[in-house]
């Protein structure tokens, strides 16, 4: 072990510390704290020089890997570069060093900015409205469908308390379903990955409020049967969801409200150039059609006719309040700058660079590694693991997890693995349309000679990765036992 591999606990000597400050004035206040609150012993704390600290978390910080770091093809996620000039943009003082209780009149830029990015999103997306509150893909979800309940009871129509969703959506959907109080009731996929229309017809009637989809969906198959399903839905007086945690593959070319949508909400942090991963920040803007516009939560930003002037509004029809203000003002300015950078022009090449990417690895590895679904994908696809994988013998044996630890130690991040949970042995890539073909080919490379590996020398990924920072836990057992003090004597 190198000697900045230690943790920071392990570098410490008594007496050692890296700072001077000077006596504490109010030390005596801490006497009029309740004993309760207090602690009955000093808490143990490292003793380590400054440069100790220093140099322990910049080697720290040097063993992450992340999209500025190297290609991340996790299928789903769209873990996709960020342009820097967009954080950029989100860092002038103007926007970062506001505060939400601020007069309106002493913020009409950041105002306008939040009603011109939820006029494009409308645009982008065929939605007649957007409220850019939400914070996350999961929250936006959430109020997606507390505008649907809303819709319904405003009519009296109270026993609409089912949602359906395909048995290939992402999770969150169902939760978010469960969250909001609604029935989950799953409709099954058919042999070529699209939802099966006579299952779902076979579960439309007056207890159903709606139906959430992601399209492309969670395999990155185009639903071609979109149109009929959306009748069949609005037939049965139930309105749709848009998952948009894939429209990253048809921005600039299809349109959610095109299709029949009635609700929607996007992703910025996957779809619009965001940081994207380690819990946030996110956004997650929902949008609905015009029967839908006046149950978008409050506040919203409405301009003056008249005078050109921007003011924040509170809607008295509103399905609710969901977040203090008006969501992360930081990631909405990213996305802006992100639209403006791109262009009429180019925001329409960006589904289509996606969906080539996806296509060209898919192509190039199909002959070693199973593919259950051999049509055209959008952005992402599933492979079933490989196709010699020395199945049979257990000792030999190759599976999705051994691939994707030895992936590591070619450069790359493995994708998504064992989801969606149609396959046994899923690898789910998504490339995303930043990459180059050279990065690409790099990626096919070590897939296929991952691929040879496993049939020729199979301890090697059963045995990976062998030279990234940590070896290969028990994931198993990193969940259910996991170390969380620095010390084994400690509780």
């Amino acid at each position: 072990m190198k000697y900045y591999d230690k943790l920071i606990f392990e570098l410490s000597e008594e007496g050692r510390i890296g700072f001077s400050l000077p006596d504490n004035p109010w030390a005596d206040s801490s006497d009029r704290i309740p004993a309760g609150l207090r602690r009955s012993v000093p808490p143990e704390l490292p003793q380590v020089s400054e440069p100790d600290v220093v140099r322990h978390y910049v080697n720290l910080s040097a063993m992450n890997f992340g999209v500025d770091t190297g290609f991340y093809p996790l299928g789903s996620c769209t873990m996709k570069y960020n342009p820097k000039i967009d954080e950029e943009m989100s860092e002038y003082p103007g926007f970062s060093g506001i505060h939400p209780l601020q007069p309106a009149e002493t913020v009409q830029g950041t105002l306008r900015i939040y009603h011109e990015l939820a006029g494009w999103l409308s645009s982008l997306t065929g939605m007649s409205a957007f409220t850019l509150n939400p914070f996350a893909g999961a929250h936006g979800e959430l109020t997606g469908l507390m505008i649907m309940r809303a819709f319904h009871i405003s009519r009296g129509d109270l026993k609409r308390t089912k949602v359906i969703v395909p048995d290939s959506a992402h999770g969150t959907n169902p939760a978010s379903a469960a969250v909001c109080g609604l029935e989950v009731v799953q409709v099954r996929s058919t042999a070529e990955g699209l939802v099966d229309t006579d299952d779902l017809k076979s579960k439309l009637d007056d207890t159903v409020a709606g139906i959430m989809m992601t399209n492309p969906n969670t395999l990155g198959l185009f639903e071609k049967e979109i149109r009929q399903i959306c009748d069949a839905v609005h037939e049965a007086g139930g309105l749709l969801y848009y998952d948009g945690a894939n429209m990253n593959a048809l921005l600039g070319k299809v349109r959610p409200g095109d299709m029949g949508f009635d609700i929607m909400h996007l992703n910025l942090h996957k779809t619009f150039s965001t940081p994207h991963g380690g819990g946030g920040p996110g956004s997650g803007p929902v949008g609905v059609t015009q029967r839908l516009k006046h149950l978008l939560p409050s506040p919203s930003v409405v301009k003056s006719p008249e005078t050109g002037r921007f003011a924040i509004a509170d809607n008295p029809e509103a399905a609710g309040r969901i977040s203090g203000f008006m969501g992360n003002f930081g990631v909405l300015m990213k996305a802006y700058a992100y639209i403006l950078m791109l262009g009429k022009q180019n925001v329409r090449k960006v589904g289509p660079y996606s969906v080539l990417a996806a296509n060209y690895i898919k192509e190039s590895l199909k002959d070693k590694y199973r593919l259950p679904i051999p049509s055209l994908c959008k952005h992402e696809f599933v492979f079933d693991g490989l196709i010699e994988a020395n199945a049979g013998d257990p000792a030999r044996e190759v599976t999705t997890l051994d691939v994707a630890k030895r992936l590591l130690d070619y450069g790359f991040h493995a994708p998504t693995i064992y989801f969606p949970l149609l396959f046994h042995q899923s690898i789910m890539i998504e490339p995303t349309e930043t990459e180059s073909k050279e990065t690409l080919d790099a990626f096919i490379q070590a897939m296929r000679t991952i691929a040879s590996e496993a049939v020729t020398e199979p301890d090697l990924l059963k045995n990976a990765p062998r030279n990234t920072p940590v070896r290969r836990p028990d994931e198993t057992g990193a969940a259910t036992r996991p170390k969380l003090v620095y010390r084994q004597d400690k509780p």
